[in-house]
């Protein structure tokens, strides 16, 4: 299985909605404390190997990366200076980023752009917010700040255009209405900090909670007293949830326990595959919309892995 070697430390994978062999990568210096940062895109090339399309270094570290839905050639970096980075692989590095968003007072974390109206994306910060953003204005649409803690995750509901959810270090998961003044629900998910969060593609009810506390919890908003599903399984805190795009109950996580976890959680054995090819912790992961049982995984130890879902990603 094809992996890519990375100058910094991988935080995130993204595959790209538009090719099936394209991928973006997050990247950051010294462990994302202190240095630079780059994102690289790659492509899947036919003899099996990954291939560099372009690189753009940045002055700190990023922290994550989001296709946007609209164009087939932007790029959205969440970077640790606080701004938020938008990138153009149709234009030359050196006319890159084509524009820099700088609100956010600390860290952007998370991006994610919006599926269902295709014109709007979210960041989440360190500085305990939310912004709404849109590729053409220079300033945000609006910023959401009800949170205590860090916003470690902010992900727009698959059905809904103006339904987001955010999770975050003061242990709760919001979910948003961009129509409304306030948050439309908070729900206490973990009793720890909650690092990510993914809406089910198939139902836009079901929303899965990653915490420190190791454990993924499947939720089911129109009655979220009790989790649906608890799954436990990794050894440290969980960073990153996705919900697969092909099968309902499916998910794959990643953790500073170096694994990539696949469950359905709707099975009694909810564990359905581990993966322990990094050898760092495992803080992005990601599942082709394009290709069935596709995933990617990056970490710390500067690899990037493009695999089949029951597949060896280390095989040759």
């Amino acid at each position: 299985m094809p992996v890519f070697k990375t100058p910094f430390n991988g935080y995130s994978v993204k595959f790209s909605p538009f090719y099936e062999n394209r991928l973006a990568v997050a990247t950051a210096q010294n462990f994302g404390i202190l240095g630079n940062g780059r994102v690289h895109v790659v492509e899947l090339t036919p003899n099996g190997s990954i291939s560099e399309l372009a690189a753009f270094d940045t002055a700190d570290g990023v922290y994550d990366v989001c296709w946007s839905e609209a164009h087939d050639s932007l790029v959205i970096a969440a970077s640790g200076d606080g701004s938020v980075k938008l990138y153009d692989l149709s234009l030359p590095p050196t006319n890159n980023p084509i524009r820099s968003f700088k609100e956010h007072t600390r860290e952007v974390h998370a991006v994610d752009y919006n599926t269902v109206r295709k014109d709007s994306f979210l960041s989440a910060s360190w500085d305990d917010t939310v912004k709404l953003w849109t590729v053409d204005r220079n300033s945000s649409v609006r910023t959401f700040k009800e949170h205590a803690y860090c916003v470690y995750s902010a992900a727009w509901n698959p059905r809904h255009a103006d339904i987001f959810a955010s999770a975050s270090g003061d242990c709760t998961t919001r979910i948003w209405d961009v129509r409304e003044p306030g948050s439309t629900m908070i729900l206490p998910a973990h009793e720890f900090e909650i690092l990510a969060c993914d809406w089910n593609k198939y139902d836009d009810c079901i929303i899965a909670t990653a915490s420190v506390d190791k454990s993924i919890k499947v939720w089911d908003v129109r009655n979220y007293r009790v989790p649906i599903a608890v799954l436990n399984g990794h050894g440290y805190a969980v960073r990153k949830v996705r919900f697969s795009p092909h099968r309902a109950s499916a998910m794959v996580s990643c953790s500073y326990d170096m694994t990539v976890c696949m469950w359905d959680y709707m099975v009694e054995d909810a564990l359905i595959g581990r993966y322990d090819h990094h050898t760092e912790f495992a803080v992005g992961v990601d599942m082709s919309v394009l290709v069935e049982g596709l995933l990617a995984s990056t970490g710390w130890d500067e690899l990037v892995y493009v695999w089949q879902h029951g597949m060896d990603p280390r095989a040759p």
